[in-house]
């Protein structure tokens, strides 16, 4: 995997240099056990909190196995988008995406609940929401327009491309073509 595979966006590039290669080797891993086991959706968003994580300062990536990064990674996504429910597809137990990464389950669960808790995430994180996830929940939608709450879908047109444009509702499209 090359740098290129990993920051497709210019704006990526603002992660350190001396961070590139633990991020790198971190994304190769969450890729290969998205490929296998999930979906390209998966890895997109497993690269996206990569990236988050080496941005932080000081960064965490900074010291550890990246393999249990990647697994804190993938499980952290996937706990924000139910892929331990069995009604939810993908599914894939804890145990099973553990074993998968080549990490002791509970290993991979306090290092996600690191990862939580550096970067403040809750459920419905949006930028680490699948787009189907992400469609369903309101409150990725609400904007406040003169003080009044509007559903961003129900606005003019114009003014849904501004709301993306300045990221405060979601553009599934640009995300589905990412």
């Amino acid at each position: 995997m090359s740098e290129s595979d990993v920051f497709p966006r210019n704006d990526d590039r603002t992660v350190p240099r001396a961070l590139r290669e633990h991020v790198t080797t971190i994304a190769a891993i969450t890729d290969l056990v998205c490929e296998q086991h999930l979906d390209d959706e998966y890895a997109a968003l497993c690269r996206t909190l990569t990236v988050r994580l080496a941005r932080k300062r000081p960064s965490p990536l900074e010291r550890g196995d990246p393999r249990i990064w990647a697994a804190g990674v993938i499980y952290t996504v996937g706990s924000i988008n139910f892929l331990f429910d069995k009604s939810e597809p993908p599914h894939l137990r804890a145990d099973k995406l553990a074993e998968h990464v080549g990490v002791v389950q509970s290993t991979m669960a306090n290092k996600s609940a690191r990862i939580r808790s550096l970067l403040g995430l809750s459920w419905y994180e949006p930028e680490l929401t699948r787009c189907e996830q992400l469609e369903q929940n309101p409150f990725a939608w609400m904007v406040t327009v003169n003080g009044i709450p509007f559903d961003g879908r129900t606005l003019p047109d114009e003014i849904q491309h501004e709301a993306r444009r300045l990221g405060l509702i979601p553009d599934l499209d640009r995300r589905r073509a990412a």
